[in-house]
């Protein structure tokens, strides 16, 4: 008995690349024209130096270590975590 698990069903399709294309408009539009992407790098990598200036010995010690391990980005350009 051969019969269509679901009659009457019609199908649907999404093209993904355009919805994140307009996801990403939507995102820079919201952002406003005052959106600095450059000063706003610029203060991400402020806080991030200032989180981890200070440390003692101990502190740079295990930081280092994530860092090996990949689990803190290093301080190098472009800086992500491997995992």
């Amino acid at each position: 008995m051969d019969q269509d698990p679901s009659p009457g069903l019609i199908p649907f399709t999404i093209d993904l690349t355009f919805e994140e294309a307009r996801r990403r408009a939507e995102v820079v539009t919201a952002l406003g024209p005052d959106w600095d992407p450059v000063a706003a790098l610029e203060g991400e990598e402020a806080a991030y130096a200032l989180l981890y200036s200070g440390l003692d010995a101990d502190q740079q010690r295990t930081y280092d270590m994530l860092v090996a391990a990949g689990v803190l980005p290093g301080g190098e350009p472009g800086r992500a975590s491997a995992h």
